[in-house]
């Protein structure tokens, strides 16, 4: 077979036989995604539009068809009025809290560099329209560049993410594109560094340049919306050990140059919104402080422990002020212990699965459960080897909460009286969930990584290839799978 068709990224053992294969996956994965962005981007915007009160806000928010089984509610239209981005205001430089937990002055409760997007989106815009608009713009790029770096990690199964719902339905709900483009962008770079470059036969770069640079957009991920920040554990015990190729002394200096690698990074972003404006800053934290976990937080609390201890008094609160950071960290704790058992049996630390499991421990137990977290959770359904019927019965009850729940919210708004499968859709969603997430903790950290992934960073065999070495000639080294 001629050079010139065989692809320039080459995995091993494992490895796509033509450039074709990889352009055809791609072009069908990017089609896709464009295609349910451009979906989503339709259901989103039917909430909003003219006409207009004096503040830009659209007098039919946030109703949209009544009959359509997509909710158009958007936190991304929402977000225009009551936080001044309307406004124009920097954010968080001269904001702060009210004593009623309202947020002024620009501060919004998301942390600083979701804030910096949200002000970009609203250049320009005048009207919810045009920052829904900006917004997708600014947003859809990430959808593809998830979809690229997935197609050429896991081939076909980047088809979980980029024709499911989930991408319809929170595509243009939240600002969650950015943060999951630095979870997966971590995950592509450490496994391009593990590949092999052809003119060498080495590693295209070593394992603490790549684990670093991986921190790096963790710390990113964590400025953006907290969770990628939880990965940089597992990435440096992953360095510590080795990675794939194993040590036999651990690397303490490498794992503590991921960390801290990571925390100059968090404090660089932080640090000038700190000194220009800290009660601004500190608002974000006071309210995600303050948060109770009620009725729009979606979570197993509010349909659980409310029932048990007679509605949201001063001691369901209290419980769950207590229970919610205790059993996340308890998951952490769970996931790295059960890293440390795999790597004990294979003599390789799975970050990437325990990054998982961390994550799906952090969104069972958080006090807050919003819909479009399931997009936080999605490239893990596709990097590892999950079994299907787990995937497929997440992403059932996914859509069976998010096109119940806001039902639910306008239904309680409005006064009118419950309807049985609203109420039952929303239970059936959020248990489901919980159970599915609940296993995951476990799952994710056994489940191998999905083909060509898991075998980036192996040098091919001799036996594979033609040789121009004797039978007798000494069999080549092979480095165990890993990224």
């Amino acid at each position: 077979m001629s050079d010139r068709l065989s692809t320039t990224f080459r995995y091993g053992r494992v490895a796509l036989s033509r450039r074709g294969d990889l352009i055809l996956i791609l072009t069908v994965s990017l089609l896709l995604t464009l295609l349910l962005m451009y979906w989503s981007y339709e259901a989103k915007i039917a909430c909003v539009g003219p006409p207009f009160f004096p503040d830009g806000r659209s007098h039919k928010w946030p109703v949209g068809d009544p009959h359509s089984i997509i909710p158009c509610y958007s936190d991304l239209a929402y977000l225009w009025v009551g936080r001044d981005i309307n406004n124009h205001v920097f954010p968080y430089i001269h904001g702060g809290i009210g004593a009623n937990g309202q947020l002024f002055g620009g501060s919004v409760e998301y942390p600083v560099l979701s804030g910096i997007l949200m002000w970009l989106g609203a250049i320009g815009a005048h009207t919810d329209v045009d920052f829904f608009r900006h917004s997708a713009a600014l947003l859809a790029p990430f959808g593809v560049g998830i979809t690229a770096m997935l197609a050429v990690l896991t081939r076909w199964n980047v088809l979980w993410w980029a024709m499911t719902p989930p991408l319809v339905l929170y595509a243009f709900h939240n600002w969650e594109l950015p943060v999951v483009a630095t979870a997966v962008g971590a995950v592509a770079v450490m496994a391009w560094g593990a590949s092999i470059k052809p003119s060498t036969g080495e590693r295209r770069m070593n394992l603490r340049t790549s684990a670093i640079l991986a921190s790096i957009l963790l710390a990113i991920g964590f400025c953006l919306k907290l969770y990628p920040g939880f990965f940089v554990l597992p990435l440096a015990i992953y360095v510590l050990t080795g990675g794939a190729g194993g040590r036999r002394a651990l690397d303490w200096v490498g794992a503590v140059w991921v960390a801290v690698t990571a925390a100059l990074t968090v404090a660089v972003i932080q640090l000038p919104f700190i000194v220009l404006g800290y009660d601004g800053w500190r608002a974000a934290l006071t309210f995600q402080g303050k948060r109770r976990a009620d009725l729009d937080t979606n979570s197993i609390w509010y349909w659980g422990l409310r029932h048990l201890t007679g509605g949201q008094n001063g001691t369901y609160n209290s419980i769950v002020g207590v229970l919610s950071p205790t059993l996340i960290v308890c998951a952490f704790v769970i996931a790295v212990y059960l890293g440390r058992r795999q790597y004990n049996r294979t003599g390789l630390y799975p970050w990437i699965g325990v990054s998982a499991a961390m994550l799906a421990g952090f969104m069972v137990f958080h006090k807050v459960h919003s819909p479009q977290y399931t997009l936080w959770i999605l490239p893990f359904f596709v990097l590892l080897r999950v079994r299907w019927p787990v995937i497929v019965t997440y992403l059932i009850a996914d859509f069976i909460l998010d096109t119940t729940i806001f039902r639910l919210f306008g239904i309680y708004v409005s006064g009118e009286p419950m309807k049985w499968w609203v109420m039952a859709g929303v239970n059936l969603g959020v248990w489901v969930h919980a159970v599915v997430l609940v296993y995951l903790i476990g799952a994710f950290v056994s489940a191998g990584l999905r083909e060509p992934l898991a075998s980036i960073g192996r040098r091919p065999d001799p036996a594979d290839a033609p040789s121009s070495e004797p039978d007798d000639a000494p069999p080549g080294h092979r480095v165990p799978a890993g990224a």
